[in-house]
């Protein structure tokens, strides 16, 4: 087995009002997502996975969605103010059904789902090449990671589903 790993930073604001104490606040952290690519093998061109299309990608979406902006869950009161006053906001359990708030656990498995989709646009992909581990970093001090299984779990059923037809299919479905 051999893998690859890209890492990302990102500046992005969230809050958890249903956990309570401090993090009830609106606050912001410098991010870091760490994604490791798997593969029981090297492909014709002796790679995993080709770095600049995987790192393309996962910038992409990341910047895009994510990068100076604000996570908060469905029901936070907030979402509507700041997306009155134009800002970027990525809404756990609208954006992304696999969790109600943007805990550094549930990011880790956010950006799991996305990777799977990352890793099908990349020609010459190393056969049998998958996620293996996502590391999401909110300070120096605090991080979760997720680590696959044989099964997608520890998702919430529809993103099982839509992470288990990403790995097999390659697109979500319909």
């Amino acid at each position: 087995m051999t893998s690859v790993t890209c890492r990302h930073n990102f500046e992005t604001a969230h809050r958890l009002p249903h956990l309570g104490g401090k993090c009830q606040s609106l606050h912001g952290h410098s991010w870091w997502a760490e994604v490791t690519i798997l593969a029981p093998g090297l492909s014709e061109d002796y790679t995993v996975a080709e770095f600049g299309l995987f790192k393309a990608a996962m910038r992409g979406w990341i910047d895009a969605h994510l990068d100076h902006g604000a996570m908060l869950g469905h029901r936070d009161p907030l979402v509507s103010a700041l997306r009155s006053a134009h800002s970027k906001v990525f809404v756990f359990g609208e954006d992304w059904p696999g969790a109600a708030w943007p805990t550094v656990e549930a990011v880790a498995h956010l950006i799991a789902t996305q990777a799977a989709t990352w890793i099908h646009g990349i020609p010459g992909l190393a056969a049998g090449a998958h996620i293996s581990r996502v590391r999401i970093s909110e300070t120096h001090v605090n991080a979760a990671e997720w680590a696959a299984q044989d099964e997608p779990t520890g998702l919430p059923p529809q993103a099982q589903d839509e992470l288990r037809h990403l790995l097999q299919e390659g697109a979500p479905p319909a």
